[in-house]
Parts: C-alpha cells; structure tokens; sequence
C-alpha cells in the first residue's frame, strides 16, 4: 500500500441531528459516507459531557461497546465501530427506522384502541430471541458466558419499519466473566421494571430479564403502567411485592395462553418463571401460530404508528427538526471537524 492510501479508506460519519436521550448517552442520526456516492444511516451515541469525567459511566459505556460487539443476531442493534476523539467516546450503531415500543404503544393510547395482541405477541417473541442469544452466550474459552441485559423496557425495544424489533442498550449487562460493576445497594436500571430480586439486591439473570419483559408486555397490552408511582420508594414497594393487577381484567379479548404466559413470566419468584427466554418466546409464537403476522404487517402498523405521531412515515426521509441547520458535525474516526453550514443549506 502506498503512503496514504490508509486514508483513502477510513470511513467518517456526519451528524445530522439528535435523535434522542438514552439516559447516561445521547444519541444522534448520522451517515456514514463511502466511495461513489455511498452512504448509509447509523445512529451514533455519545456520553453526556457531564458525565464524561466519571470513570463509572465511562466505564459502563466502554462495557457496552464490548458486550454488544460480541452479541451478532438480528433481534440485537448491531455495533459498527468505537472510538475516542477530542469529545470523548462515541459508539456507532445501526441505525432503526421506526419507534421504540414506548412510542408505539403512545400511538394505540392516543388513538383510542389497544395494540392488537398478535402484535405484542410478535414483538415479544423477537425480543426474547434476542435475549436468549444474550443469555446463551459462550465465552472465548467455550464456556458459558452469559450477558444479562437489567435493562429491558419499552425504550430500549425499536421496532423497524420492515417489521424486525431489535433490543438496544447493553449498558447495564454484565457478563459472568467480569466483576460487579457496582456496589450491592447501587440499583441499576429503571425502577418500575426491575423484578423483585434485584431490588433486593440480588444478581441478575435470565429470569429477571424475562420479568422485565413481562412487564413490557403487561403495559403494551394495557396501555397502562404496572408499578406506577409517585417517589421511588413506592415504586420499590410496588415492585418488591410483585402487585400485578390480572391482564384478563383489563382487556378481555386476550388469548389464555397470552394471559398466561405473561403472568408466568411476572411469577414474583424466579424460580416459578420460564426456565428460559427461548421457551417464553415459544409460548408467545403458539398465540399466534393459527395466524402468523409477517413483517410486512407489522412494519405497516409501525408507519402507521409513525403517522399517528403526527412523524413522517419513515425518519430517514427527512430531518425530525426543520430549519437552517446551525452545524454540522463531522465524526472521523479519532477525530471531530465541525464546520457551518454551506450558502443555502437548510
């Protein structure tokens, strides 16, 4: 290779807008530019710079780039690159063309009509493939090394406009290979979908993943929120007892073998829960065996979600927020170039 031809090849990555919160991250839309016109969208998410400092949330974030660049399977946002430029660490992800679950299942509420069971069945069962790739990770050494996510709720579930749900966020996971990451009575993750070991201070594992799940489904299906409260200790509480209201009181039209397996999966001790996410995804797909959903379907009624959002059918077609744009941000790797905007660019 001649001198610098490396260049040539490196890849870059322009910021076009953010495209949300994560929590301890921000995240943005980009692309990422080839050769002959080439380009393809990713999301790219970055520590908050209030954060940057701490060596615990950099610590987390670097775990994430880790963990989710050894997990490969379509149900699980793919990792394209990590870096660290003037700004801090960035991580590069597949971009999702859709909504997170909160978003879609915001769209049902405000339309008045409950999201279709086939559809929470569906989206649950794809999750749960996802998670049964976590949980039946293999180390390098070929032992088992599972990945347990602590972080499962409606956010970090995106649902694509071609029908695919896709589990995001493996900043809380920790694999059996790696120490505790934080002291016992530090609680992770949201509160109101922790299972009641954990705030108890116990570890995590594959069941509390699947309770997490179950109270996914419990919320999509109701359009209502289980362990709902006004300060954390009553959330706590609520959780801690594991109060959960029958599924067949509030909707009436659900299948039993639905009902059923989301209360197995909300069983107050893990020991009564499904024994593993793949199981559990295979009760849900029984729910719906006698009437498959295809992608194509279930992409529609996320458009359609999109639309109802008052959101452009597909987010990649257009910015989310019109305007001159102030900036523009160039990610290279190892390094950022901002630059203003050209003459008329809007």
């Amino acid at each position: 290779m001649a001198e610098g031809d490396d260049k040539a090849v490196e890849g870059h990555y322009e910021v076009l807008e953010p495209a949300g919160d994560g929590g301890m991250a921000k995240v943005y839309r980009a692309v990422t530019r080839g050769a002959a016109g080439f380009q393809r969208p990713v999301a790219i998410k970055r520590v908050h710079e209030h954060l940057a400092g701490s060596t615990e949330f950099v610590r987390m974030f670097i775990e994430e780039a880790r963990v989710c660049s050894e997990l490969d399977h379509p149900n699980i946002v793919h990792v394209h690159d990590f870096g660290r430029d003037s700004h801090g660490y960035y991580l590069v992800m597949e971009w999702i063309d859709g909504l997170h679950l909160g978003q879609y299942a915001h769209a049902f509420v405000k339309r008045a009509v409950p999201v279709p069971y086939r559809f929470a069945a569906a989206i649950g069962a794809q999750v749960l493939a996802g998670l049964a790739e976590a949980h039946e990770r293999v180390g390098a050494d070929g032992q088992p090394a599972p990945v347990f996510h602590r972080d499962v709720t409606p956010h970090n579930i995106l649902l694509s406009v071609t029908g695919v749900a896709k589990l995001t966020d493996f900043g809380l996971a920790r694999a059996m290979d790696r120490a505790r990451m934080t002291s016992p009575d530090v609680v992770k993750g949201k509160l109101s979908y922790l299972a009641p070991e954990l705030v108890q201070g116990k570890h995590a594992s594959a069941q509390s993943d699947i309770y997490a799940l179950g109270i996914v489904l419990w919320e999509t299906l109701t359009g209502e929120r289980l362990y709902a409260g006004e300060t954390d200790q009553e959330r706590i509480r609520k959780v801690r007892n594991a109060e959960v209201p029958p599924l067949a009181d509030k909707r009436k039209d659900l299948p039993a073998k639905l009902v059923a397996a989301v209360h197995r999966a909300l069983a107050a001790e893990p020991a009564a829960r499904f024994e593993s996410a793949e199981l559990m995804g295979r009760e849900l797909l029984k729910v719906i065996g006698h009437e498959p959903l295809s992608a194509r379907e279930l992409g529609q009624s996320v458009v359609d979600a999109r639309l109802a959002l008052g959101l452009t059918p597909r987010s990649v077609r257009a910015p989310a927020s019109p305007g001159p744009v102030q900036s523009r941000e160039v990610v290279m790797h190892r390094m950022v170039v901002v630059k203003p905007p050209s003459e008329g660019q809007g």
